[in-house]
């Protein structure tokens, strides 16, 4: 799994975003290979509604955080993308 931090632009008003703005966004993609979870950090901001995504960061996550339920319940987007595939947080602010 990869954590990525990413800043997109904004193709309409979005939850408190106007359109063309800079939104800041921490994303975990649970998947193996960093070119395809990059791929599809990108593809899932354009799914909704988010252009030009930038990625800032990107950081492997250690399996063994993967397999620890103490740390998958204290991070509800770790246990969101374990379960889903993918957890996407969006901030207000950089």
């Amino acid at each position: 799994m990869y954590i990525f931090s990413v800043n997109a632009t904004s193709s309409r008003n979005i939850e408190g975003f106007a359109e063309g703005e800079q939104v800041p966004f921490i994303i975990y993609i649970n998947f193996k290979d960093l070119y395809g979870a990059e791929k599809l950090c990108q593809l899932y901001l354009q799914q909704e509604g988010f252009r030009d995504p930038s990625i800032e960061k990107r950081k492997l996550i250690d399996a063994k955080f993967l397999n620890d339920n103490k740390a998958i319940n204290a991070d509800p987007a770790l246990k969101e993308a374990l379960n889903s595939g993918y957890s996407i947080q969006m901030f207000t602010a950089h």
